[in-house]
């Protein structure tokens, strides 16, 4: 299963003066705002995604369309330092998850879920990095 879209919560969205959120805005057609299950946790200056089941706990973000998926989720990899060749356990996995545009429809997208212990990092409520 794969997907060309892509869900982003963090310093990729739109209005980050970033490299990486550049290379997106010119490889990728935003798509609108979505959401998932999960929360964020404040890591540094990013945040980091955790899968959640609870239906209170609900994560903001943008959705995008990537025009050549496999070039730009290689990048995106690198970026977020995960997949082949990095030291295991890497920070981010990218995994495949349900995201839901505002008028309720349900679709699979790529995202960057934070895979190390975050006992002492702070939880953002709001589920929206922008708001912390």
């Amino acid at each position: 299963m794969t997907s060309d879209r892509l869900f982003v919560y963090g310093t990729l969205m739109r209005g980050f003066d970033h490299p990486m959120a550049r290379l997106l805005a010119g490889h990728a057609d935003f798509l609108g705002e979505a959401t998932c299950r999960g929360r964020l946790v404040l890591v540094k200056h990013y945040p980091g995604l955790l899968l959640s089941e609870a239906a209170s706990d609900i994560v903001h973000g943008e959705l995008f369309q990537m025009r050549v998926p496999g070039e730009l989720l290689g990048e995106l990899d690198m970026y977020e330092a995960c997949g082949e060749g990095f030291p295991e356990p890497t920070e981010y996995l990218r995994r495949l998850i349900d995201v839901t545009r505002p008028d309720g429809v349900t679709e699979k997208a790529w995202t960057y879920i934070y895979n190390w212990p975050v006992t002492d990092l702070p939880h953002i409520k709001s589920g929206r990095f922008l708001e912390h």
